[in-house]
Parts: structure tokens; C-alpha cells; sequence
């Protein structure tokens, strides 16, 4: 296997890119280690400008590299041996804290720069009682994430995470070329995203043909219907960056499905946002937030049912008989 510990300490580089053009990477250990080393390499860039809290974008690029890495080290698993703190587990409540302030800062943005603008001045004002209350919410949520990244626990994810690049461990089958492997490594995660009983939410089965409901964007989905979506938009998102990995093995095909599957996640990621903000807004007005915020719980369901005539149309799309079995072909074949 490759040494490509020299290339990992380059600074701003593209792994994947100067792998392929170089035509080094070619087994599955080289390309565990580049989608390692990459993700590894943003989690660094962004995490010092994160604790300087200057730029919330700095903060959703480090949970971004922190969500790649868990999928990459799941997808990688049959691969590489990685010391117990650079788990998925351990990865995974790093980036817990970080998604609390993240989820603050989405809620602020999207407050000030979609709905705002569009409400009577009576509630512009009501509004700014729901930004304060924000605000200092996020003071707590923003200590929590200086407190993580100054733990015990996040440095010693760094100091293993460095020490396993500057010296990998490799189970046997890493030696495979990847072109071997590939399907094998991207079929189960196809599989179980399109297993996922989200897709089921809001229609029937009858002698076995999914029938789609009437006016199905009218219907408000009940907790537990929320909370499958809330799954499967996390498969679509595990799906998305590990298809992205590979993208130079398949053709325009594989990447027309991949920007299905980043439209689901997209989608859902939009009406779980407005069910966030639904329940926020309740939470500062006795439970009545129609009362005290009518107009923007209005452009809020108005777009909470567009989001759902989307997410109508990619259910129809991806549970196609013909659209399933294509997806899989397109993954047994990498060139």
C-alpha cells in the first residue's frame, strides 16, 4: 500500500483529486486512508475560527468534516483498525455539542433573513423577543462547544486520529484493489437507505402496489411519522457522502441519483427545521403560537406544505421499481 502520510501534511489539498490524477490510490486502504486524512484535514481548518465564534459558517464546516469522518470510518470499517477514540460513537457525541449551537444558529438565520422580512411590524417586534430569547440560548450552547473541544476526550481524538495516519493499521482485505470492493462497499448502505420505512410515511400498500394519498401536503405528520423522516433523511445523508467519495468510478448516471439523494436529505432537513421552529415558538407562547405569531406560523405551514409536495415527488421517484433496480446495477459496475 501507498505511503501517503507525506501527502497528508500538504495544506489545502484535495485528496481524492491528486490521488486520482496520479492514478496512485488504487486499493481500498489508500482510499480509506485519503477520506480519513480529508475530513480530518477540515475538522482542523475550521476548529480554531469556530472557538473565535466570528463566522457561524466555520462552525457548520467543522460538523460537516466531523459527520463525513463518521460515515467515511462506517464505510471504511472492513478496512482499518482505528484506536476506540476515533469511534464512530466517540465522533458522533463531539459532534452532538457542536450540532446543538449549529441548530441555534440555523433557527436565528432562518428567523431573520425568510420570515421577517414578510411579517406585519406588530410581529417584526414579537419577533425580536424570540431572537433575544435565541440569543441567549446560544451563549450556553456556545460554552458547551469550547468545553468539548477543550476535553480530554476531543484531544485525544486528535492525538490518535494523527498518530494512526502517520502510521496506519490495515486489516487484510485493504490490500484489494478498490474497483474489487466497491460495489460490496457501497450496496449495503444503497440497500438500507432504500429499505427505510420513511419511505412509507403517508401511503398505503395494497396487493403489494404503493398507493399514494390525495392531498397528502394537507396532512400535518404525527411525531412518530416525523421521526422516521428524521431517519431517513440521516440514511440519505450517509448515503450522499459516501457515493461522493467515489465519484470518478461511475458516470453521469451515479451522480443524477446522487443529487436525488442530496435533495432528500435537503427536503427533509427543511421540514424537520420548520418542526423545530413550530415547537420553539410554542415553547415562548404557552403553546399558543398561531395566537401570538399568526402571520409567521402561516408562511411557515405555507412552506411546510410545498416541502412536503417535494418530498411527495422523491418518494414517487425513488420508490420506482425501475429507478431501485437501476441504482444498484449503477453501483455493481465502477469502471
Amino acid at each position: 500500500m501507498l505511503p501517503l502520510r507525506n501527502i497528508y501534511y500538504e495544506n489545502e489539498i484535495n485528496f481524492t483529486i491528486v490521488m486520482n490524477q496520479n492514478q496512485a490510490a488504487k486499493t481500498l486502504g489508500d482510499w480509506a486512508y485519503i477520506a480519513i486524512a480529508e475530513h480530518y484535514k477540515k475538522i482542523l481548518k475550521h476548529e480554531s475560527k469556530v472557538l473565535k465564534d466570528k463566522d457561524p459558517e466555520h462552525l457548520h464546516q467543522m460538523r460537516v468534516g466531523m459527520r463525513r469522518l463518521r460515515s467515511a470510518i462506517a464505510g471504511f470499517a472492513p478496512a482499518i483498525n482505528l484506536p476506540i477514540s476515533v469511534s464512530e460513537k466517540n465522533i458522533a457525541q463531539i459532534a452532538k455539542v457542536l450540532g446543538k449551537l449549529r441548530d441555534i444558529d440555523v433557527l436565528q438565520e432562518t428567523l431573520i433573513t425568510q420570515y421577517h422580512p414578510h411579517l406585519p411590524e406588530i410581529e417584526q417586534k414579537k419577533l425580536k423577543v424570540v431572537l433575544k430569547s435565541l440569543k441567549k440560548n446560544r451563549k450556553q450552547a456556545f460554552k458547551d462547544v469550547k468545553v468539548i473541544l477543550h476535553s480530554r476526550q476531543y484531544v485525544q481524538f486528535k492525538t490518535s486520529i494523527e498518530a494512526w495516519l502517520e502510521s496506519p493499521n490495515y486489516n487484510a482485505i485493504a490490500s484489494l484493489k478498490i474497483q474489487q470492493v466497491l460495489p460490496d462497499l457501497l450496496l449495503p448502505q444503497a440497500s438500507s437507505f432504500l429499505l427505510h420505512p420513511g419511505w412509507l410515511v403517508g401511503i398505503t400498500i395494497e396487493s403489494g402496489d404503493v398507493i399514494f394519498a390525495q392531498n397528502s401536503t394537507n396532512e400535518k405528520l404525527s411525531k412518530s411519522e416525523n421521526k422516521i423522516l428524521h431517519y431517513l433523511r440521516k440514511s440519505a445523508k450517509k448515503t450522499r457522502y459516501n457515493m461522493e467519495l467515489f465519484t470518478m468510478f461511475y458516470g453521469n448516471l451515479y451522480d443524477d441519483y446522487l443529487k436525488k439523494i442530496t435533495q432528500v436529505q435537503q427536503v427533509l432537513g427543511t421540514l424537520q427545521d420548520t418542526g423545530v421552529l413550530v415547537k420553539f415558538l410554542a415553547s415562548l407562547s404557552d403553546n399558543k403560537p398561531k395566537t401570538y405569531l399568526p402571520n409567521l406560523v402561516e408562511i411557515i405551514d405555507k412552506n411546510r406544505r410545498l416541502k412536503l409536495q417535494e418530498w411527495q415527488d422523491l418518494q414517487k421517484y425513488f420508490l420506482h421499481n425501475r429507478r431501485q433496480q437501476e441504482l444498484r446495477a449503477i453501483l455493481q459496475y465502477p469502471t
